[in-house]
């Protein structure tokens, strides 16, 4: 029997699940999973979780001590299931704070410690803005690894490869997004669509200058942008498109392969040129700001459910 998509593409990229569906993990047993608020509150909201949450959110000092000890009872459920990293996300609420970033990511490593799981196995999800890529700086000095996410443009991508984090999770779908609702009669089809187009040259980027940093591929909107990024590193993908991959028949060729890096490496990107190119990239501008509000509606949301479990 042939092998299928996902096996084929498992050759040539580390799959990784972006999902906090346990039964999912192991069905498809990925390298490693990726979880953030939206996702929380998915698994969160299962009936078989409700005893369990409850007991959290009554034992928990407050709310917010809640949140992280639900993230982190999760995230360590998958730890066992998934032999490589497990990210889990700094509340967005933080996103524009590097202090309280630093704070929460160390509390955050301190509670995986308890459950028995070492920090070489968490990667701590920040969103890539300036004062989220500049804390990540500090906490990969400290041995805490972080992967980037929210990432959409070059901007973004050289900023944290300056800061020398380990993955960033450049986003697909939600380019595509906005590009068909700001053009939607143009053909986004193939090697046309943009947020293809800009993980490749994030990938291609990286590789030329031998930056270390992971790029792991994530927001997928349908299994042919999966499979258009066949090589790169890591690529994070949804359990519906797992399944579509796992049922896929065909060759599956390699789109991204590693290129020979050159001897001097770019500048580093100073604050001013950050901002300053984050502002002119309409496209990476809005959709950094809208997934910050959306995670931070997914934890609202958590909250609540959490707080009526604690006074029940």
């Amino acid at each position: 029997m042939a092998d299928t998509l996902l096996d084929q593409l498992s050759t040539m990229t580390t799959v990784v699940a972006d999902s906090g569906d346990l039964d999912a993990i192991r069905r498809f047993s990925p390298s490693d999973a990726t979880t953030n608020p939206s996702l929380i509150l998915q698994a969160a909201q299962q009936p078989s979780r409700r005893q369990r949450l409850a007991e959290i959110a009554r034992q928990a000092t407050d709310i917010d001590a809640a949140l992280d000890a639900v993230a982190v009872e999760i995230g360590s459920e998958i730890s066992a299931l998934v032999p490589g990293y497990v990210s889990t996300e700094v509340s967005a609420q933080l996103s524009f704070d590097r202090e309280a970033t630093l704070n929460k990511a160390r509390s955050l490593i301190e509670r995986y410690a308890q459950h028995g799981v070492g920090p070489e196995r968490i990667l701590i999800k920040v969103a890539a803005t300036w004062e989220g890529i500049q804390a990540a700086r500090v906490l990969e000095r400290e041995g805490i690894q972080t992967n980037l996410t929210l990432l959409f443009g070059m901007a973004q991508a050289r900023a944290c490869a300056d800061a020398g984090v380990t993955l960033i999770s450049p986003f697909v779908g939600r380019i595509l997004d906005w590009h068909k609702a700001n053009k939607p009669d143009a053909d986004f089809s193939g090697d046309r669509d943009p947020g293809v187009q800009s993980v490749r040259g994030i990938y291609e980027y990286y590789k030329s200058h031998g930056f270390e940093t992971i790029v792991m591929g994530a927001s997928f909107r349908s299994a042919q942008q999966v499979i258009a990024l066949a090589g790169c590193d890591r690529l994070t993908i949804s359990p519906a498109l797992l399944g579509e991959l796992a049922e896929g028949n065909g060759i599956l060729e390699r789109k991204l392969s590693p290129q020979g890096a050159e001897t001097n490496a770019p500048e580093p990107q100073g604050e001013t040129d950050f901002r300053w190119a984050l502002n002119e990239d309409a496209m990476a501008t809005e959709k950094l700001a809208e997934g910050i509000r959306k995670f931070m509606a997914d934890q609202r949301s958590l909250e609540k459910l959490l707080g009526e479990l604690r006074n029940n």
